[in-house]
């Protein structure tokens, strides 16, 4: 298994971005995935409430995962044969950034154990702000910042409450 710790050390893709003097953005270089770190204070806080309302609504009252979404997922998934997730947001930053997309009971195993070390290791405030800028939002906008960026044109700081619902939508989407 990685570290816990890997999540604060590990080399995450940023993008580039080259400025014209007045400080606009002229052209912006990545590969795969565009991402801008952006600092939990900046994000809004019904952006916040939005992502948990959708993701986790219990984030700041578990332990890294929730026994109540893992059977729910396990009992929807044998019985309807109906594919659902039950991780939390801990879990799925883990899955995101420590390990790999494959659905297997090993992998789900993995997250849940690195999930508990992350929560044993981290603030909730710090696990957040590391989701928010893990996550992918659909094409190559991987963190908050460049969703906002790329679905609104500006700057997360900035979006209001009806973008901040789509935009907390879309990781589940």
């Amino acid at each position: 298994l990685p570290s816990p710790r890997d999540l604060i050390t590990r080399q995450q893709p940023l993008t580039t971005k080259i400025r014209a003097r007045d400080g606009t953005i002229l052209f912006k270089i990545y590969t795969d995935q565009t991402r801008t770190l952006i600092p939990l204070s900046d994000i809004p806080d019904y952006m916040k409430q939005a992502t948990l309302a959708i993701e986790d609504k219990d984030f700041y009252r578990h332990g890294g995962f929730s026994y109540k979404g893992i059977f729910r997922a396990i009992t929807r998934n044998v019985l309807n044969h109906k594919l659902q997730g039950g991780s939390t947001i801990t879990q799925q930053l883990v899955k995101n950034a420590l390990l790999t997309p494959e659905k297997t009971f090993t992998r789900k195993i993995k997250e849940v154990i690195l999930a508990i070390g992350v929560e044993l290791i981290y603030s909730k405030d710090d696990i957040l702000k590391m989701y928010f800028n893990e996550v992918g939002y659909g094409g190559t906008a991987y963190g908050i910042e460049e969703a906002a960026q790329m679905y609104f044109g500006k700057s997360i700081t900035t979006v209001t409450l009806a973008e901040a619902a789509l935009l907390a939508g879309l990781p589940a989407a």
